[in-house]
C-alpha cells in the first residue's frame, strides 16, 4: 500500500470514530485542537518529515451548554471555581512520532495547552487524549482534540551503523561477572536506538556449566525510504571467553559421633564438609567426608573441594581424640575368686583400680559384694575417659553355721515334748563355724514362740513372747560347752507351741511342745 492510500485510510478511520464519539458526547464541553478553524467530525492531520521540524498544536476548551437548559446539565463553562480537568496525551505509535507533554491540566475554559509532536520515522500515528482526573462533576468530549500525524521519510537513506556494546572480541570474563551484551544503532533517517544482543550457544568442553566461548551478534535493518524501498542492514559481532578462576568454598559441617564431655571418642570418627562454587563443584564431591580409624590424642583430617575447572579449596580439622582400647583393672582386697568363708568371717568388701595409657582412667567400682549365706558374684567395672569399659568377676560362697540342739531334755525330730504348764524348759544348743565353736551370745538373733495346732485337738493358741528373766536369760555354759536359754512355759494346759531359735547367719532349729 502506498503512502497516499495509507493516509486516506487513516483519515477515514479517525473521521468515523470522531463522528461516533461526537454524537454520543455532544452534550459535553469539547476539548479541541487548532489544526484548522472548524470544530467538526473531520479528523485533522499534522504532516511531518523525518529529520524535519517538530509540529505543535494548541488545545483549548469549547463550551457546548448555554442558558438555563444546558445540554450537558451545567450552565456555561464546566470549569468553574477551583475545579480542574486533567488529561493524558499519547501517541498510538511512539516509534513514528512522540508527543509532549504527556499530561495537561485545564483549570478554566480560557486555559490553553501547547503540545509538541516530534517525528521519529516514516508512518502514521494518532495523538489522542484520555481523562485522568475530573473535579467538575460534569463531562467533557475529548474526541475533537484527537488528530493524525503523518510522517514522511526523506528520500535519501543512509546505511545504519551497529556496534556491539558491553563485550569485546578476544576478551576474557569471569563467570558471574560477564557484562551485558547490547547493540547500539546509529541511523540518520530512523534515529539512534539500542537493544539486546543475540547470544550464541556456549562452545567448549565445559559449555554445560556456562564456561567457554560465546558470540554476541547485533543485526539491524532500517526502514528504507518513504516507499519502503532501499532497506539497508548492518551486522556486528564480538566473540569472547567466559572462565572460572575462583576457588570453591569448603565448609566444615559435622563430626559423627560427637566427642564426649571430656573431648574423647571411643569409635571411628567421620568428619564431613560441604562444597559450594559459583559455577559448580565436581558432582561426586559436593559433600565429602573422611573417617579416622586410628587411635591417638591429636588426630586430624583434611577435606578438599574441587570445582569443574580444577580449582580447589581445603580445610583441615585437628584435635580429634580417639581411644578404642578398654582399660585394665586390678582388685584391691575382698574375697578371692572361688573362696568360701563362713558367715561372720567374710573379708571386707573389695575395691578396684582402673589403668589406661591413652585417654586415662576414669573410675572403677565393685558390685555384688554380700556377707549373707549363699553363693555370690562380684563384678568390677572400670571406665576410661573415652568411655571404654572393662569388667572382671569373682565368685565366692558364704557358708552357714552348724547348729546342734536342742539337746536333752528336749527331743527333736518332730517329737512333741509334753511339759507342765508354768514349768521352765532349758533349751540347750551349740553353734559352730566349721570347726570353730562360737560362744558369744550375740550370735543368737532371736527366739520365737509360736502357737500351733495341737496334734490331737487341732486347736491353735496365740503366739507368746519368750520371757527371760534372772537366771533364765540366754547364756553360754562353759562347763557344759553349750548355750542355754531357759523358757518359762505359760501357765496353761491343752495348748501347743513351737519354739524356734535363729542365729545371725539365718540358721534355725525348732522344737514342738504340748502343755499339760
Amino acid at each position: 500500500m502506498n503512502a497516499t492510500l495509507l493516509r486516506r485510510s487513516s483519515v477515514l478511520a479517525i473521521t468515523a470514530l470522531a463522528m461516533a464519539l461526537g454524537s454520543a458526547s455532544a452534550t459535553a464541553d469539547d476539548i479541541v485542537n487548532n489544526l484548522d478553524t472548524s470544530i467538526d467530525a473531520d479528523a485533522e492531520i499534522m504532516p511531518l518529515t523525518v529529520g524535519g521540524s517538530n509540529g505543535t498544536t494548541t488545545l483549548s476548551v469549547n463550551e457546548t451548554g448555554t442558558g438555563n437548559n444546558p445540554a450537558d446539565g451545567k450552565p456555561g463553562c464546566n470549569l468553574t471555581g477551583q475545579t480542574s480537568l486533567t488529561v493524558s496525551v499519547a501517541s498510538t505509535d511512539p516509534t513514528i512520532a512522540t508527543v509532549s507533554p504527556s499530561s495537561v491540566t485545564f483549570t478554566s475554559c480560557s486555559a490553553t495547552a501547547t503540545i509538541t509532536v516530534t517525528p521519529v520515522r516514516a508512518g502514521s500515528t494518532t495523538v489522542s487524549l484520555s481523562q485522568t482526573a475530573n473535579t467538575t462533576g460534569a463531562s467533557f468530549n475529548l474526541t475533537p482534540a484527537a488528530f493524525q500525524v503523518d510522517v514522511s521519510a526523506t528520500e535519501t537513506n543512509t546505511a545504519p551503523v551497529v556496534e556491539v556494546t558491553g563485550v569485546s572480541t578476544g576478551s576474557t570474563y569471569e563467570y558471574g561477572a560477564v557484562p551485558v551484551a547490547g547493540c547500539s544503532v546509529t541511523d540518520a533517517e530512523d534515529g539512534d536506538s539500542t537493544f539486546a544482543a543475540t547470544l550464541s550457544e556456549m562452545t567448549g568442553p565445559l559449555a554445560a556449566f556456562g564456561l567457554g566461548q560465546q558470540t554476541a551478534t547485533c543485526t539491524y535493518s532500517d526502514d528504507g525510504n518513504s516507499d519502503g524501498d532501499d532497506v539497508l542492514t548492518a551486522t556486528s559481532s564480538a566473540t569472547y571467553t567466559i572462565v572460572d578462576t575462583t576457588n570453591p568454598v569448603i565448609t566444615f559441617e559435622s563430626q559423627a559421633p560427637v566427642a564426649n564431655e571430656a573431648g574423647w571418642n571411643n569409635t571411628d570418627v567421620t568428619l564431613t564438609w560441604s562444597c559450594t562454587d559459583n559455577v559448580a563443584v565436581d558432582a561426586s564431591a559436593s559433600t565429602l567426608s573422611q573417617t579416622i580409624t586410628t587411635e591417638g590424642a591429636n588426630l586430624g583430617a583434611t577435606g578438599t573441594c574441587t570445582d569443574v575447572t580444577g580449582n580447589t579449596a581445603s580445610d583441615t580439622q585437628t584435635g580429634i581424640r580417639i581411644d578404642r582400647t578398654a582399660p585394665t583393672l586390678s582388685w584391691v582386697g575382698g574375697p578371692a575368686d572361688g573362696d568360701s568363708h563362713y558367715f561372720g568371717a567374710v573379708p571386707a568388701a573389695p575395691t578396684c583400680e582402673a589403668q589406661d595409657t591413652l585417654s586415662g582412667p576414669l573410675d572403677c567400682a565393685v558390685t555384688g559384694y554380700a556377707t549373707t549365706v549363699g553363693d555370690h558374684t562380684m563384678v568390677a567395672t572400670a571406665h576410661d575417659v573415652a568411655g571404654n569399659s572393662a569388667t572382671e568377676s569373682r565368685r565366692y560362697s558364704v557358708l552357714a553355721w552348724t547348729l546342734s540342739g536342742f539337746r536333752q531334755p528336749v527331743d527333736m525330730g518332730g517329737t512333741w515334748n509334753s511339759v507342765k504348764g508354768g514349768s521352765t524348759v532349758p533349751l540347750k544348743f551349740t553353734v559352730h563355724a566349721g570347726t570353730t565353736e562360737l560362744t558369744d551370745i550375740s550370735v543368737v538373733d532371736s527366739f520365737v514362740v509360736k502357737g500351733v495346732a495341737c496334734p490331737n485337738t487341732g486347736v491353735t493358741t496365740d503366739d507368746i513372747e519368750l520371757v527371760t528373766t534372772g537366771s533364765t536369760s540366754l547364756r553360754y555354759d562353759t562347763t557344759g560347752g553349750q548355750f542355754i536359754q531357759n523358757w518359762q512355759t505359760p501357765k496353761k494346759s491343752g495348748v501347743c507351741y513351737q519354739v524356734t531359735m535363729t542365729t545371725d547367719d539365718g540358721s534355725t532349729i525348732s522344737a514342738n511342745f504340748t502343755l499339760k
